[in-house]
């Protein structure tokens, strides 16, 4: 049994009273010729469900203020209500009919939509739902699977019914159609789809830490270190070079306190000093250099990104001034007929006005904004190199005159001993300036061993969840298989029943989900917008109500289906079929699914046991409105078109 979603009555408050429609059959048909306002009347039910980019007409946004609909879903009976004014649309009020009771409104929008989480709640599915892709490495966690998507499996309106499928056509489109699919016929499930986008998420994570990873690999092998033993090894010598220079330093300076009065002790502070600030200055010439020189390999590897978009944008603006001198559908020429000023020559709109050449793409934006720091940052540098450099000769020229004076005070007595001190002064320096290199290469093998495990544990999270995947897709599988295979079956005997002229062969794409006609996927067998593609929608879409009524999965017991005939000589034995078929899917059994169909006028001998709503120019859909008459109308499908 299909979950019970039911349509009881519509009602539209114009602003000359109130229009009520009931659907009280199982099978209901509104029929009346083009333009008197059907397609209006399913539309406005797409809209007041808010179930996605509802085609409403003229009448309808100039007379039509608010739409209610009285639904059933599952138990429970709800009136819906939804105002058409731009403001007031954003709230849909809610009653339970069962207890009387006025529920909270609910908003819609192209965010947060408290009335889908209301509905997909009442079909017994959770909110937060996402269509991951899933044979794809993708690192996206899928689009959020909303109402508007399980809608398109019970509404074929007419501008699709020879032309698409639930939007397969659009390939962005395919994870979410599939993902609707496989819920409604219970082949997937909520917990199942959220561990797929936690799969994909981790995707993104793995990749993020292996491309640090590999960064921090390439700074290492600069450091001419092979491991963090290797580093350890080296930095316990660095500090033991340390010690014993700080240990002859201090001999030294025992040696020389005798023999040195006390202005030669103030110059041989100042000259330790002087050495100590000359080893840090450079220190710091040779971390500026090498910082530099960083900078000049990254923007190198900037500017060309850069480059290589400015040759794409460039490319893209030389392409974009190609002018069209025939039709590209019909071959005809272009030349010979008059274009207004401003308007395309191609489709005689309104030509938009042409792209500033000087704004970039947010991408090429954001890479002008990297190479301008970068020059920023490299000018600072340069400005600190140069300072760095300048306070070595200082220190270096500082050092000389201190040394010489030293000598003169000192030369028989203690210049043995300075040298002795400036060397293991000059040794302890270059000791701790190894230190503090090994000390941050040690640093970065700790993260190179943090991040592979942080690697390794999001690739045995990633590889838990797959196996859980898996695992609960193969106790579905059978399931799985049956049902396809029922459609299947339900698909190629409708399709027979119909006597489609063009179709030899037919089956089911068990991949897709897409019907297999002649061999081929139906939109590459059958011609867009022709009445065979119409007849086997019907086909299509019947047999799935038929299958989910018997399979017991949470589909919605109602199909909604705009111009049945669409494209179809009405003379033909197809066109009886599809009622005969109509009428047998609402029959087995009675009271299980509700149809509600749009056509143009019936003839008498399709007349069955199904309710009939009859339209005219002089009764149309919305009857408080007057009709303009046959023609004065721009109908739905072809103002799209």
């Amino acid at each position: 049994m299909t979950l019970n979603f039911r349509i009881n009555e519509l009602f539209l408050y114009t602003t000359e009273g109130q229009v009520r429609y009931e659907f009280g059959s199982d099978l209901t048909v509104l029929e009346g010729p083009t333009g008197v306002g059907k397609t209006t009347l399913l539309e406005l039910i797409k809209y007041g469900f808010a179930a996605g980019e509802a085609r409403l007409a003229l009448v309808a946004t100039a007379a039509v203020h608010d739409v209610a609909l009285d639904v059933s879903i599952g138990k429970e009976q709800f009136l819906i209500v939804r105002s058409l004014d731009a403001r007031k649309s954003k709230n849909v009020r809610v009653t339970d009919l069962r207890t009387g009771e006025r529920l909270p409104d609910h908003s819609v929008g192209e965010g947060e939509s408290s009335f889908n989480s209301f509905l997909l709640q009442k079909l017994g599915f959770p909110d937060d739902i996402r269509a991951a892709a899933q044979k794809s490495r993708s690192s996206k966690p899928g689009s959020r699977v909303t109402f508007g998507d399980i809608f398109k499996y019970t509404y074929v309106p007419q501008y699709a019914i020879n032309r698409d499928i639930a939007d397969s056509r659009d390939s962005y489109y395919e994870p979410k159609r599939k993902a609707v699919f496989e819920l409604l016929f219970r082949f997937t499930d909520s917990e199942i789809l959220s561990m797929q986008s936690e799969v994909n998420l981790l995707n993104g994570k793995i990749d993020v830490a292996a491309k640090n990873l590999e960064t921090i690999r390439e700074f290492l092998r600069d450091s001419n270190t092979s491991g963090r033993e290797e580093v350890l090894e080296k930095l316990n010598e660095a500090r033991s070079e340390e010690e014993i220079a700080s240990e002859n330093l201090a001999a030294l300076r025992q040696e020389l306190d005798p023999v040195i009065d006390r202005q030669t002790q103030a110059y041989r502070d100042l000259l330790t000093d002087a050495e100590r600030t000359l080893s840090e200055a450079r220190a710091s010439v040779y971390d500026l250099e090498r910082e530099r020189d960083e900078i000049v390999v990254e923007r190198k590897r900037v500017q060309s990104d850069r480059s290589r978009l400015e040759r794409m944008r460039d490319a893209g603006a030389r392409l974009a001034n190609i002018e069209f001198t025939v039709c590209p559908r019909c071959m005809q020429s272009l030349k010979s007929r008059e274009v207004g000023e401003d308007k395309c020559r191609l489709c005689l709109q309104v030509d938009p006005v042409a792209p500033n050449r000087e704004s970039d793409s947010y991408e090429l934006q954001q890479l002008q904004l990297q190479l301008a720091e970068m020059d920023a940052q490299n000018e600072v540098t340069l400005q600190q190199f140069e300072r760095a450099q300048r306070a070595v000769a200082e220190r270096e020229s500082l050092v000389e005159k201190l040394t010489a004076t030293l000598e003169e005070r000192t030369a028989q007595r203690v210049t043995p001993r300075l040298q002795a001190f400036s060397d293991a002064s000059a040794r302890r320096a270059i000791a701790r300036t190894r230190q503090e290199h090994l000390e941050n290469a040690l640093q970065q093998w700790d993260r190179v061993a943090d991040i592979e495990g942080e690697v390794e544990n999001l690739r045995s999270d990633q590889e838990r969840l797959k196996v859980n995947v898996a695992a609960r897709k193969s106790a579905l599988e059978s399931h799985k298989a049956n049902v396809l295979n029922a459609i299947e079956r339900e698909f190629n005997n409708t399709i027979k029943g119909l006597k489609i002229a063009a179709v030899e062969t037919s089956g089911l794409d068990k991949e897709s989900y897409l019907p297999i006609i002649n061999g081929k996927v139906f939109t590459k067998a059958m011609m867009s917008g022709g009445g065979s593609m119409t007849a086997m929608q019907i086909a299509y879409w019947t047999s799935l109500m038929t299958v989910a009524e018997k399979a017991g999965v949470p589909y919605p017991s109602i199909l909604v289906i705009d111009g049945p005939r669409l494209a179809l000589d009405p003379a033909s034995p197809t066109c009886k079929a599809i009622y005969q078929r109509l009428v047998r899917g609402v029959s087995d059994p009675p009271d299980a699914v509700q149809f509600i169909v749009a056509d143009n006028e019936i003839p008498a001998e399709y007349h069955g046991d199904f309710a009939r709503i009859g339209f005219d120019y002089g009764h149309a859909t919305v009857s408080t409105v007057r009709h303009p008459g046959q023609g004065h109308v721009a109908v739905i499908a072809s103002a799209d078109e």
